[in-house]
């Protein structure tokens, strides 16, 4: 099957390129309200998943005593900056630990004045400046909780991971086998799933329907985190962070690596599974836009600020508009 092209890039008033790719919404009971391509074959949905990551944190009393922007934080592809590394440095103080203990490698902050920032002071990136520093912190929480070796918390046997695998299983109703398992690039396992799974477990993330009471609880705690604390969630100027600055508890959105984006609309009662064909994120943004355009509902208002991600303007590097992107196909 050739999924549609979801997105395309306009220079002119002519069709540049064009992005493919599939999505999946469907409600708490599985029940699908639009689908688009092929949503059966697996996909590595990466950093999309990283609430759903977060759960067994929040679900074991790891996380008691954290505050909005530490569990945030804990579900974010981060920019690297100050604020997001202090709150990592908290998570991590909490369970007398500090940066060295983290396993998710070190890159530049993804945010350019950071990234600058740290260049002029003459301090080379460490592991807290990785976008998934978060996410680790709070394994790192959890491992203490369990009492189980911290050095090895990456290892697909290690408890936290077989917590996390279960955990995943149990939200998206599917089993997760080997042979469906790849390394993250920070390190950790990540297993790839149907669109369609990945879809009920934002689902059900967002609506707590199918889930046991605790897992119920750990979700609305950790939704009400990200749209409370949406900055802490990706960062200045990112898409994730401006759509739920926008919409607040109406949508949660997060990214993943090439082109997967996931949401869920708890009003609305759906979750979101998209993935470009080609890995672009820029597409994929359109599209999760496209998709939050015709799910969420907005003001006049609303919908006028949101337009500049339904359709962004593509500018040169002097700032002349020489095209932009739109909704193609069926999500025009």
């Amino acid at each position: 099957m050739e999924n549609p092209v979801l997105v395309e890039v306009m220079r002119g008033g002519l069709v540049e390129s064009r992005h493919r790719g599939a999505l999946a919404v469907v409600d708490a009971d599985g029940r699908a309200v639009m689908t688009l391509g092929d949503i059966e074959s697996p996909v590595f949905p990466r950093s999309a998943v990283k609430a759903l990551q977060a759960l067994p944190l929040v679900e074991s009393g790891a996380a008691e005593g954290f505050s909005g922007e530490e569990l945030a934080v804990a579900c974010a592809s981060h920019s690297g900056e100050p604020g997001h590394i202090a709150a990592v440095r908290r998570m991590l103080a909490r369970v007398g630990l500090d940066g060295a203990a983290l396993r998710c490698g070190a890159h530049a902050p993804v945010n350019r004045t950071a990234a600058a920032a740290l260049v002029r002071s003459g301090t080379e990136p460490s592991a807290l400046h990785n976008n998934c520093s978060g996410k680790h912190a709070g394994f790192l929480c959890l491992s203490c909780r369990l009492k189980a070796d911290i050095g090895g918390y990456c290892d697909p046997d290690h408890p936290v991971q077989r917590e996390v695998k279960a955990t995943i299983e149990a939200v998206s109703g599917v089993q997760l086998s080997n042979e469906r398992r790849a390394i993250d690039g920070c390190s950790v396992p990540t297993w790839a799933l149907p669109l369609g799974n990945l879809a009920l477990a934002f689902a059900r993330f967002g609506t707590g329907q199918g889930l046991a009471p605790e897992r119920a609880k750990a979700a609305a705690a950790l939704r009400k985190a990200c749209t409370a604390h949406p900055w802490h969630v990706a960062g200045t100027d990112r898409f994730c962070t401006e759509a739920m600055r926008l919409f607040g508890a109406r949508a949660f959105v997060k990214t993943g690596a090439e082109g997967v984006y996931c949401a869920a609309f708890p009003d609305a009662g759906l979750g979101v599974a998209l993935k470009c064909d080609d890995g672009a994120t820029r597409a994929a943004e359109v599209a999760t836009a496209a998709v939050i355009a015709r799910f969420v509902a907005m003001s006049a208002a609303e919908a006028a600020a949101f337009e500049r991600f339904l359709r962004p303007t593509l500018r040169n590097w002097n700032g002349v508009e020489v095209g932009a992107m739109r909704p193609a196909g069926p999500l025009r």
